[in-house]
């Protein structure tokens, strides 16, 4: 029979994760599985997104697609960003003239 873990609890182990600790050495220091602790992850990052998270097998597929979709847009913003900072950089150093 699986254990129950409060809230708080949960919220401590994901903690630990989000703080830097491997997700190993946190299901060994608090005794936990790993695949509880993974879905416990999980589902904070998609309460951080405002999505609800599901309990069947095929709702978590999709909202782990999502969540893996959403990483990748995030990425890709950020090298924009970079990139758009770098090229109003290398303009500014060109003294507002347009490249030749």
């Amino acid at each position: 029979m699986p254990k129950k873990y409060t809230d708080e609890f949960k919220k401590t182990a994901v903690e630990l994760v989000e703080s830097g600790l491997s997700q190993k050495q946190v299901c060994a220091d608090l005794g936990i599985s790993k695949s509880a602790l993974q879905v416990w992850v999980r589902d904070a990052q998609l309460e951080e997104r405002g999505i609800e998270p599901v309990g069947d097998a095929e709702g978590r597929r999709e909202q782990a697609a999502m969540l893996k979709r959403i990483k990748e847009l995030e990425t890709e913003n950020l090298i924009l960003r970079k990139a758009t900072a770098y090229l109003s950089q290398a303009n500014l150093k060109l003294g507002g003239q347009s490249p030749k």
